[in-house]
């Protein structure tokens, strides 16, 4: 601890000046920029545990509990965001403006717009509507079947079958209350986001289809689709790193309580892949740079 804190303390200064030089000066050189993403690699997903994650999907809970407190205790949110937690945010979220440096700095230096990454001249044959459906499809398989071990184990255990646990460990989780069934809504969320995750490849990721009434027929706006995806990429992979770190002190009889939870790393990684091949589809004309055409509905011109 006496030499960590003096070091991110170096760090940080370092970063902050590093940050300034590359926001004022005219693009220099590959340093800079992979200076910027090691520390947003670091600070975003390398060092954070399951806190994001946990934050996310709890999240309409904590909203709740800001106002009438935690059930059956006497503390208030200061008991779940106390300052280890709010830290771990403070690095996550420092890691993601490091990557937004490091992407604008790499695009100054390219010549291509800040905004939408575009250049002069035809676009790069992988970016394209057609074949960014096409990888994006496969990334959408991988980051569904990624889930699936953690879903089918949750499941499991809740109707009573100790998959990948002792018999023991899944009777301590019986008698405690809530444990099973947090682990069951985990699965269901998990569940629910695998078939939103379709979306970033079907019609109806792109068109509001029939039995949403109410929009039935209009264009799904691309942010409805691309920050929800962005955002659960993002706090997957560090809940994944860290259930990779927690692989030795689980017995081979215990692979159920982390080695499902490893595998989000790949989902996070499939998914955001996903997400941005969906970008890369829908994205109309840059309001910047006015590069680009008005984005049309590419499932309605590709099978």
């Amino acid at each position: 601890m006496g030499v960590v804190a003096p070091a991110m303390a170096v760090l940080g200064f370092t970063g902050a000046v590093v940050a300034v030089l590359m926001t004022v000066r005219r693009p220099r050189g590959w340093l800079p920029q992979a200076f910027g993403a090691v520390l947003a690699v670091g600070l975003a997903l390398a060092i954070p545990d399951y806190t994001p994650l946990a934050i996310l999907a709890l999240s309409p809970a904590l909203l709740v509990f800001a106002f009438t407190g935690i059930p059956g205790q006497q503390g208030g949110l200061e008991d779940v965001l106390y300052w280890h937690r709010v830290n771990v945010l403070l690095l996550f979220l420092g890691g993601l403006l490091w990557a937004a440096t490091a992407i604008a700095y790499h695009r100054r230096a390219r010549e291509a717009c800040v905004s939408c990454g575009r250049r002069h001249g035809p676009p790069t044959a992988w970016t394209t509507p057609e074949s960014a459906l096409r990888w994006g499809r496969r990334a959408v398989w991988v980051a569904v079947l990624s889930n699936v071990p953690y879903e089918f184990t949750r499941v499991a255990w809740y109707f009573g079958w100790p998959l990948g646990i002792s018999d023991e460990f899944r009777r301590m989780m019986a008698d405690t209350p809530g444990m099973l069934e947090m682990g069951l809504a985990m699965a269901v969320l998990g569940i629910g986001g695998s078939v939103l995750t379709h979306g970033l490849v079907r019609r109806w990721g792109e068109v509001y289809p029939r039995w949403i009434w109410w929009r039935a027929g209009r264009r799904v706006p691309p942010s409805r689709a691309i920050v929800p995806a962005a955002i659960v990429a993002v706090v997957l992979i560090p809940a994944g790193l860290m259930n990779l770190r927690l692989i030795d002190d689980n017995p081979g009889s215990a692979w159920g309580l982390v080695m499902p939870g490893v595998l989000w790393v790949g989902w996070g990684t499939a998914l955001g892949v996903a997400a941005y091949a969906y970008y890369l589809r829908r994205r109309s004309t840059c309001t910047r740079c006015g590069r680009g055409e008005p984005a049309e509905p590419v499932l309605e011109t590709i099978s």
